[in-house]
């Protein structure tokens, strides 16, 4: 029979003596990361949150066909299919398979997390956050220059903003943050409302782009010399091939796709009834339809801007640099209509920039504070959205508000995720093989070949335009170093997250000795000799009454997780008693844990006299350690914080 105690009492409150804390800490402490969610359950059908998704993956149409022009030339238009290929062969399929095993929507880097295990897994979830960090953090930093490059190009709204990219960047920036410092819910009626007419609005502007080529047939005729240029079709295939590793942008928004499954509604569980079997259907049907979307806008928006756009004006510092569409839509529609284009384009991007602040501040407390790699603050909102302003507005100022520098970076961040879920989903499935048909092993072997394709895609991106991965590196340095100071500063909580007896006999055993009627001895053997030698040792120095309980706690094998929960059985061995606990990450803290629930009149802790420096590497990474020295610092510290009110236990540092 198993009996929990509830581990709640022994965990001080984060805003211990809140009100009496200065007004800045509590104005930036007012909003946990998980106020403005809403709890409710409400769910919506697929086609209805779509539109969550094409917010950060249909943005990249204000300035996806810029950058392909840019990087391809004539070679765009073969460029984008092959892009196009990519996405309906290799990404839908990737992330249907990460639907499928990680409905919960937590995407490709909870699903790798789950195949690995121990500090292998740690150190490569935050390595894949730091990618993931620069995906959104790009996505903020890009869409917000695009967002001004489209204001100060339309002839109204130039009057209003100047000419000031950067400053306007960082203006819109700010406007981010102060929206998400009062809270932000991603609704799905706001995201129908920026993305629908987006949408509609691209497809009026390519609809006539293509009228105007159909009418001047000469510049079909152009770009076919242009590309003769590049030789024979196999030769363009090459070349075309070769370049899709500088549109891989036109890959974003797969990640998000996943992240919004559990906001669709679930029309049927598994057979077990815990798997949510019509959620993943219709989240796989969202990613199709997403991703056949976006091809048709991509093949469009390719076609017209290469066909209509002289070089000249595509270059960096052209009327048509980063904002291709809407310099037709200016052209071919009039300001009029190019005027609400830019402002449909101008909300869309801002809104991928919410999205992608949404995200990281959903992603970030998800995994660091389990880790025990995020100090406290993380869990509040408000700190940590001016920690990534912060971050935003150095980066503007590095890349100068430059779309196209920037790009490379984004590409950077999407195609280490969609390496990482194409990973995932091949090794899932080699697994899975084994215990099903053949054609569970081919899939498995085509996405092995489709991770093999990331890999050179990412490769050659990196070493064409190693600024992502400067970046990305940037990011996941901070990110170890901050995991590993933070996991050192919090080594001292009791990381124990609930206490399970083995049995009813060990429950009522610990009821009968808890509170100031018996003296704790932690040892490290367990064996009946071992108990022996101990109490004559501590008889020969001490005189204290009462009968003796000797706690010996085992380690759990994986030692990186940062709570653990324990499995206490309590045995009586003539008139002393023997408690043995099972699953702890930390020695000195679980002895800490168990002292408080137990209340003793006296804790007797043995030193090993061993190094010191060896001691507490070896304690911070397995658990173990100079535990005496470690459970005594926990237990001070622990009084200190709750400001304990009775008497604690006596308390002997035992040498040897």
């Amino acid at each position: 029979m198993a009996i929990s105690i509830d581990p709640l009492t022994l965990r001080p409150p984060i805003r211990r003596e809140f009100a009496s804390e200065p007004k800045l800490c509590r104005f930036l402490l007012g909003m946990h990361t998980g106020d403005q969610e809403e709890e409710t359950g409400k769910t919506y059908s697929w086609p209805s949150v779509l539109w969550l998704t094409g917010v950060d993956y249909f943005s990249t149409l204000g300035y996806q066909p810029g950058i392909a022009l840019l990087a391809a030339g004539a070679l765009s238009l073969p460029a984008t299919g092959i892009l196009i290929a990519v996405t309906l062969l290799a990404a839908v399929p990737v992330y249907c398979e990460v639907a499928k095993r990680s409905y919960a929507g937590q995407g490709s880097i909870a699903l790798l997390e789950s195949l690995l295990s121990g500090w292998k897994s740690k150190v490569f979830v935050l390595v894949l956050l730091g990618f993931a960090a620069t995906d959104f953090v790009i996505t903020m930093t890009l869409s917000a220059p695009d967002a001004a490059r489209h204001a100060i190009a339309n002839p109204y709204l130039h009057r209003l903003v100047g000419d000031a990219p950067i400053e306007l960047t960082i203006g819109l920036l700010l406007l981010l943050a102060v929206v998400f410092f009062f809270g932000f819910n991603e609704a799905i009626s706001l995201a129908q409302l920026v993305v629908i007419p987006y949408l509609i609005l691209n497809l009026i502007a390519l609809l006539r782009g293509a009228l105007e080529v159909i009418r001047h047939g000469e510049v079909f005729s152009q770009w076919r010399i242009s590309l003769a240029a590049h030789g024979d079709w196999t030769a363009i295939f090459v070349a075309s091939a070769l370049l899709f590793p500088k549109l891989a942008l036109g890959l974003s928004g797969f990640e998000t796709g996943v992240s919004v499954m559990p906001q669709i509604r679930n029309d049927g569980n598994g057979k077990d009834g815990t798997i949510p079997i019509g959620r993943i259907l219709a989240t796989r049907r969202l990613l199709f339809a997403a991703a056949v979307i976006m091809s048709v806008m991509l093949l469009l928006s390719s076609a017209v801007t290469t066909f209509l756009i002289p070089q000249s004006e595509y270059q960096e510092g052209g009327a048509a640099a980063g904002r291709t569409i809407a310099y037709l839509a200016h052209r071919l529609l009039g300001d009029a209509f190019g005027t609400i284009y830019d402002f449909s384009t101008i909300m869309i991007l801002w809104f991928a920039g919410a999205s992608a602040m949404a995200g990281l501040l959903n992603l970030i407390p998800r995994y660091l504070p389990r880790f025990g790699m995020a100090p406290r603050w993380v869990a509040y909102r408000r700190p940590l959205v001016l920690v990534l302003l912060g971050i935003n507005i150095v980066i503007t100022l590095v890349f100068r508000a430059s779309v196209e520098a920037q790009g490379e970076a984004y590409a950077t961040g999407v195609l280490a995720l969609m390496l990482s879920a194409a990973i995932a989903v091949t090794i899932a499935l080699a697994k899975e093989s084994q215990y099903r048909k053949p054609q569970t092993i081919l899939f498995a072997g085509y996405l092995f070949i489709v991770s093999i394709a990331f890999v050179y895609t990412l490769g050659d991106n990196v070493l064409e335009r190693p600024d992502g991965i400067i970046i990305a590196s940037t990011f996941i340095l901070l990110l170890l170093i901050a995991s590993a100071f933070s996991r050192s500063v919090r080594s001292t909580e009791m990381r124990i997250s609930e206490v399970i007896f083995a049995d009813e006999e060990s429950a009522v055993l610990w009821n009968s000795i808890s509170g100031k009627k018996v003296n704790l001895i932690p040892l490290h053997g367990s064996t009946a000799s071992d108990r022996f030698q101990l109490e004559r040792n501590i008889r020969a120095h001490y005189l204290f009454g009462g009968p003796l309980a000797f706690l010996h706690v085992y380690l759990r094998d994986n030692r990186s997780e940062f709570l653990a929960t324990l499995r206490v059985r309590v045995r009586r061995d003539g008139e002393h008693y023997v408690i043995e606990a099972r699953g702890a990450v930390a020695i000195a803290n679980a002895i800490a844990y168990l002292s408080e629930l137990l209340d003793p009149t006296s804790i007797v802790l043995s030193l090993t006299n061993k190094n010191l420096m060896k001691q507490s590497l070896a304690y911070l990474i397995w658990g173990e350690g100079e535990t005496a020295l470690m459970a005594y610092i926990i237990l001070v510290r622990y009084w200190e914080w709750t400001k304990r009110e009775t008497a604690p236990p006596q308390m002997f540092l035992m040498s040897g």
